[in-house]
């Protein structure tokens, strides 16, 4: 993963110890006192003037790493603001100082708002009603298998609901989920009311003493009106306790952009993003957690129903800048 992001602040990195060494003098701005504490101590005072050239190019490789353009802004400023200033060592290298200030951006956006689904479900009443939204072909159905998966090895009763009632084929897709895995499936025919399949299940769970109900809803595009309102009907029917939006890591910008239309629509309580595995370049999970202002909190790291893996900024950053 981050293959090219990585290459990129390692020349970031390079770009500033060449640029310093080259002229290592106190920069002209900085106070006299600054300029004399400098130079007895064998340092250089870093200035925007420095960063200038190396900040453009690291920008632009965010931007080619599918960060969208004003959340690769927001870290570049950050990243600035970070650097600017800081004293270095006379042909010591400033990549320690790169790091920190870059790590410090990227866990401000991924750490600022936090969800652990896992904790929420078990301080949560019952049941908790969990639905989860997105375009087609994202890997929505395969994710919600996932975490019936992870919840029932939790030792919780789960419910699916089959409330995509508008593909043909998606009700019979996750009956076979649900009978692989020993849960129990809450379906109407196709065409019927999502809302009130959804309704059916929370009640089943209800009255069966069931702890969660996953609700599958109709994968939509974001320019479908007649679907967006569809969804918004099942939020104020059903109340769900969570709003879960599902994309592929994969899909960049796109799923960047549709991610934020969701949220528009429906507010979102967080995302998971499918085949990050196959994911170079990490920015969506850096651009989708900035725009929503909500957590990442799972990554789907292949097919098979354990293949789910719960986001942890910290080992994202560390994987984004391990050299």
């Amino acid at each position: 993963m981050f293959d090219k992001l990585r290459v990129k602040l390692n020349e970031f990195r390079k770009a500033i110890d060449d640029k310093l060494k080259a002229a290592p003098q106190p920069a002209e701005k900085a106070g006299i006192l600054d300029k004399a504490v400098a130079i007895t101590k064998g340092e250089v005072i870093l200035t925007e003037k420095d960063l200038e050239g190396p900040l453009w190019e690291l920008e632009m490789a965010l931007l080619e790493s599918d960060v969208a353009l004003p959340v690769a802004e927001s870290i570049i400023d950050s990243v600035k603001k970070g650097l600017s200033g800081q004293r270095k060592r006379l042909l010591s290298s400033t990549g320690d100082l790169v790091e920190d200030a870059l790590r410090d951006s990227l866990l401000g956006i991924l750490s600022a708002h936090t969800l652990d689904f896992e904790e929420y479900v078990k301080a949560h009443e019952k049941p908790v009603t969990v639905v989860f939204t997105g375009v087609n072909g994202t890997g929505k159905t395969t994710t919600i298998a996932k975490l019936a998966e992870l919840l029932k090895e939790k030792g919780y009763g789960v419910v699916i609901a089959a409330g995509d009632t508008f593909r043909a084929g998606a009700i019979e897709q996750l009956e076979k989920h649900a009978d692989r895995l020993g849960v129990k499936l809450i379906k109407h025919q196709q065409g019927s009311d999502p809302a009130a399949v959804i309704y059916d299940a929370v009640a089943y769970a209800r009255s069966n003493r069931k702890d969660v109900v996953l609700a599958d809803t109709a994968g939509r595009l974001h320019t479908n009106v007649n679907l967006m309102e569809q969804l918004k009907k099942i939020s104020r029917v059903i109340k769900p306790d969570l709003v879960i939006f599902v994309d592929e890591a994969i899909a960049g910008n796109d799923a960047v952009e549709r991610a934020r239309l969701f949220n528009d629509a429906v507010p979102i309580s967080g995302s998971i993003l499918t085949k990050a595995d196959a994911d170079s370049k990490g920015g969506a999970a850096i651009s989708i957690a900035h725009i929503t202002g909500k957590p990442i909190l799972y990554l789907g790291i292949g097919q098979g129903y354990k293949d789910l893996k719960k986001f942890d900024p910290e080992w994202f950053v560390d994987r984004l800048l391990e050299r």
